[in-house]
């Protein structure tokens, strides 16, 4: 009988556990008969809350790419960006005026392209700069970290299975020792009474008791504290700091704030469009800085209406452009922003509290479910057995 409850113990919690994270999609009938892992099924309510821990604690974004210097980056993309600014050249002079074009002497042609080129890094350096000032403008990083996390709920699981691997191991192992202790004094009741209902009730409860105990110990208490005067306890999770914050620093860094997705954010987020403002203007003004060679030419030649549209038409093919030509200082990039180990560093100053919100919501809400669903099955489990010792 012991033996039986040590099972029962440990089937629930592996249950419970399996539960929290698949299926990723919902399997059955919706809405009441099926499920869905509790983690993919509240997906964006997880992310938020991870994200708001994230962007209020642990990193900075204004911070972060201060970090980056601007004449470091424009130096690590200045022969993409050379090429980029001769095409671009190139391509609104030949659609525009291809005449004029090659009716201007090859000197002029080449002057006119090297006194650009030679601003060019200049302005991608002011550009990083405001950009780097004014991140807020161009980058929403809690809608970068929540539209990820949503739309990769297997990203969303390994976020949190990852870092708790150790937490998810002891709650199943607890409900082998936790189970075979109430499995004793299941077996002293039955010895005493005999009773069909003992078998059942004492199942429902080891799975209900163990679970929750379990998911407690996880967590709490957050300080070392001694008990019974010999025993000294301290929630598994809070336990683990050091080794936590390494593991989540390494995969936010990793997987979710990455040089990639933060310039698909800056490019295609809800701000994109003041980044792209930014530099249209900046290649605007560096035309009009360094044209002034064939400025006169071309004015006469096109009008002065034309050649702002020749203009506006430069600026809009080089602020489609720039922003893949900055990928090549990615390498740098990743070094200079240092996002892990500003994670890392900024976790282990997190209060006992602060850090138990990395991992408890992703208990909360749900866990109720999850012992629930512990209790069922060894009531399920104790009437099995009930009917085995009667039959």
């Amino acid at each position: 009988m012991p033996f039986i409850a040590a099972l029962i113990g440990y089937v629930t919690k592996r249950v419970a556990i399996e539960m929290m994270f698949r299926p990723l999609e919902f399997v059955g009938i919706k809405p009441v008969f099926g499920w869905q892992g509790v983690l993919p099924a509240n997906a964006e309510r997880m992310a938020s809350t991870a994200t708001e821990m994230l962007t209020s604690n642990l990193v900075d974004p204004r911070e972060i790419f201060a970090r980056l210097d601007p004449a470091q980056v424009a130096k690590e993309i200045e022969q993409p960006l050379l090429r980029v600014v001769e095409d671009v050249t190139r391509e609104v002079m030949e659609t525009y005026q291809p005449r004029l074009w090659e009716m201007l002497p090859s000197g002029a042609q080449q002057l006119l392209l090297k006194r650009v080129q030679a601003e060019a890094p200049r302005a991608i350096t002011k550009i990083m700069r405001e950009i780097s000032q004014n991140i807020e403008d161009v980058l929403d990083l809690k809608h970068m970290v929540v539209t990820n996390l949503v739309r990769d709920k297997a990203l969303l699981n390994r976020l949190i299975r990852d870092i708790s691997r150790p937490e998810m191991r002891f709650i199943a192992r607890s409900g082998i020792v936790f189970g075979f202790a109430l499995g004793c004094v299941q077996l002293l009741v039955w010895t005493l009474t005999k009773s069909p209902i003992v078998l059942p009730l004492f199942g429902l409860g080891i799975g209900w008791f163990t679970d929750w105990l379990a998911l407690k110990m996880i967590f709490l208490p957050r300080e070392p504290r001694r008990f019974f005067g010999f025993y000294t306890w301290q929630g598994v999770f809070q336990k683990r700091r050091d080794e936590v914050a390494a593991d989540y620093g390494d995969m936010i860094a990793r997987e979710i704030i990455t040089v990639p997705n933060l310039l698909e954010a800056v490019l295609r987020g809800p701000k994109s469009d003041r980044l792209f403002s930014l530099i249209s203007r900046e290649v605007q003004k560096t035309i009009d800085a360094q044209a002034s060679v064939v400025k006169p030419f071309v004015a006469i030649a096109v009008g002065t209406k034309r050649f702002q549209e020749m203009k506006q038409a430069a600026a809009e093919k080089a602020a489609e452009r720039v922003p893949d030509t900055i990928r090549h200082a990615e390498t740098y990039a990743v070094n200079a922003l240092d996002v892990r180990n500003t994670i890392v560093d900024r976790m282990r100053r997190l209060t006992p509290l602060e850090f138990e919100q990395l991992l408890r919501p992703a208990f909360r809400q749900d866990e109720w479910k999850l012992i629930a669903v512990g209790a069922v099955i060894g009531g399920l489990v104790g009437e099995l057995q009930a009917l085995l010792l009667l039959g």
